[in-house]
């Protein structure tokens, strides 16, 4: 199982929930797995269990998810969380943070490249586009890491942290 593939399926659940009242359901993915869904009406908080031949894989997404990083990395200092997304599996933890800041794009991704190589990342991709800056770097245990900061309205940057860790990593 993959992070995208498990936050793709998330935001598939949380579609079938905006269709209706529903807050709870059960689904077969493409790939065959069985899946479980939650959604919690009034933090919007979405759990999900899903169930394959690679084992179980549980999901949670949402505002007030409590952020776990890998060691060696924090959330931007003064960021607020707008939705936080964990993957746990049996190979280890998907994060995916969604977050604003008053910081201009370039002194968040600068934040990140710091963990990053001090946390054994090699950075192997960065990018400039329009304002938005991106760096995207692999560990040698196979842990990847994605950084996207992109000037918002006013003096805000929105920023998007995606972070998997195999076990141990």
């Amino acid at each position: 199982m993959r992070l995208a593939a498990l936050i793709w399926v998330s935001g598939t659940a949380l579609m079938l929930a905006a269709c209706g009242s529903e807050t709870s359901g059960k689904f077969t993915t493409k790939d065959g797995e069985n899946a479980e869904y939650t959604i919690d009406k009034e933090s919007g908080e979405t759990s999900m269990t899903v169930k394959g031949p690679e084992g179980t894989a549980t999901l949670r997404s949402g505002a007030e998810v409590p952020v776990s990083l890998p060691g060696g990395f924090t959330l931007y200092p003064g960021a607020k969380v707008v939705t936080n997304t964990v993957v746990q599996q049996a190979d280890g933890q998907g994060t995916m943070v969604m977050f604003e800041t008053d910081a201009a794009p370039n002194k968040v991704v600068t934040h990140y490249r710091e963990q990053a190589k001090t946390a054994g990342f090699d950075i192997q991709l960065e990018m400039t586009t329009n304002g938005t800056m991106m760096i995207g770097g692999e560990r040698k245990d196979g842990s990847t890491l994605s950084v996207t900061a992109s000037p918002g309205k006013g003096s805000a940057t929105t920023g998007q942290l995606i972070i998997g860790s195999k076990t141990g990593g």
